[in-house]
């Protein structure tokens, strides 16, 4: 018989998550709000990833995680230089409207990949970008220029989801 989570510690809700976890990471670039740190770590959680990478030493608000940051595997990179040799040698996928070679919709996602999402204040810097196997947008149809980066990571683990998980596939 299973003990009720609420029963578990943190360390045994975690090894009771660890071989469930999907085959893809996240990286953010920390500036702007730190707010949207939180919030993207507990959608993480959410879309039980491997590890959240966070690039720069910016604080982040840990409320707006909802407590979910215990159960995940955060990488704090001081710094790009940091960051890069955490993921060498993984697929990385820049999000990122104004650079973009692909969409959402087309992008490959191999197992393994790192999506990784600039600061709302400058995006991808040229060395990220130039790091990255792909640099795909979310396709918008307004007015605005880009989606507040805590939806976009948002949108982006769902589509990875969607095309994994057996209830995502659509019969033409």
């Amino acid at each position: 018989m299973k003990v009720p989570a609420f029963h578990l510690s943190t360390e045994e809700i975690r090894e009771e998550l660890a071989p469930i976890r999907h085959p893809f990471s996240i990286a953010v670039c920390r500036a702007k709000n730190p707010f949207n740190i939180g919030a993207i770590i507990r959608t993480a959680h959410s879309f039980l990833v491997s590890e959240i990478f966070l690039v720069g030493t910016e604080p982040w608000y840990e409320r707006a995680a909802m407590g979910m940051a215990k159960y995940e595997t955060i990488v704090e990179c001081p710094d790009e230089q940091a960051f890069l040799e955490a993921v060498r040698g993984r697929p990385l996928i820049g999000v990122e409207r104004d650079h973009a070679r692909t969409t959402l919709w087309e992008a490959e996602m191999p197992d393994g990949l790192v999506f990784l999402f600039g600061s709302e204040n400058d995006g991808l810097s040229d060395t990220l970008l130039s790091a990255c196997s792909e640099v795909l947008a979310i396709p918008m149809y307004g007015i605005n220029h880009s989606y507040p980066v805590a939806i976009a990571a948002g949108m982006v683990m769902c589509e990875w989801a969607r095309r994994k998980d057996p209830r995502g596939k659509r019969s033409p």
